[in-house]
């Protein structure tokens, strides 16, 4: 029998959210809850904010968990914006041990790849065809490709150098709060990021999610480039949809 809902938890640099998700919809069911990334953002320490997160819930079933970190295996291999103590962690087993759960029935993946998969099955039927490419604006600039729908995991498009800089580092969403940037003077960094970025991979679409496409009015249109771009259907809910998919469905990378 089909699971017709599930539960998914995207662990970001700011905050650790969760939400109940009817798999049938892609739309979360009732409110997420949301904590804090802890201060430092070790294993430990986010295993806990978890297991309340989950605790909020009263959720039994299978958990689907995103890292901003390259996950093989359910093995965190780089730790871009929590702690570096992450790399070489088995996640799986952590996060299994946490929660009571079997390993079997923990889903772990890098982030912006669980937000590409919810917007592949439930967003714009347009993302499914071709070279598709998803990024996330957030702490970092996560990313995820796809061709003709199937995922390609674990890119790091986000640390494409442009200009001698970590892309990143100039266009991430935190980087426009934190340098107090207009809409405009910041749209102009992701354009740049973006024209590099086509230009190496050719793709036939851009989707663009993250906390800031709530506000995609504002900047997306002042975009100058030649790739059609997309604001993420799901918005910033994506990664725990793509999250609590994963672990209905059993898929891992």
């Amino acid at each position: 029998m089909t699971a017709t809902r599930g539960f998914g938890i995207d662990i970001g640099g700011s905050g650790i959210k969760g939400a109940l998700v009817d798999l049938e919809k892609g739309a979360l069911i009732g409110d997420r809850f949301r904590i804090d990334t802890p201060r430092p953002a070790t294993p430990d320490a986010v295993a806990d904010a978890v297991a309340q997160v989950v605790a909020h819930f009263g959720w039994e079933g299978p958990v689907g968990i995103t890292l901003p970190a390259v996950v093989k295996k359910g093995v965190a291999h780089t730790a871009a914006n929590i702690d570096p103590s992450w790399i070489g962690t088995d996640a799986d087993a952590l996060f299994a041990k946490r929660l009571d759960r079997h390993e079997d029935d923990i889903a772990m993946l890098n982030d912006a790849d669980a937000a590409g998969m919810a917007e592949i099955r439930y967003g714009d039927p347009r993302a499914r065809k071709g070279v598709t490419t998803l990024l996330t604006f957030g702490t970092g600039i996560g990313s995820a490709l796809f061709q003709h729908g199937t995922l390609m995991p674990n890119t790091e498009f986000g640390h494409l150098e442009v200009d001698g800089h970590d892309a990143e580092k100039k266009a991430a969403a935190s980087v426009k709060d934190n340098e107090g940037l207009s809409y405009p003077h910041w749209a102009k960094r992701v354009n740049r990021y973006l024209s590099v970025l086509e230009n190496l991979i050719w793709p036939d679409l851009f989707i663009v999610g993250g906390g800031v496409s709530k506000k995609a009015e504002k900047w997306v249109p002042l975009l100058e480039i030649r790739t059609p771009v997309l604001v993420a259907s799901l918005q910033n809910n994506a990664g725990i949809v793509g999250a609590a998919l994963a672990a209905a469905e059993g898929l891992e990378h």
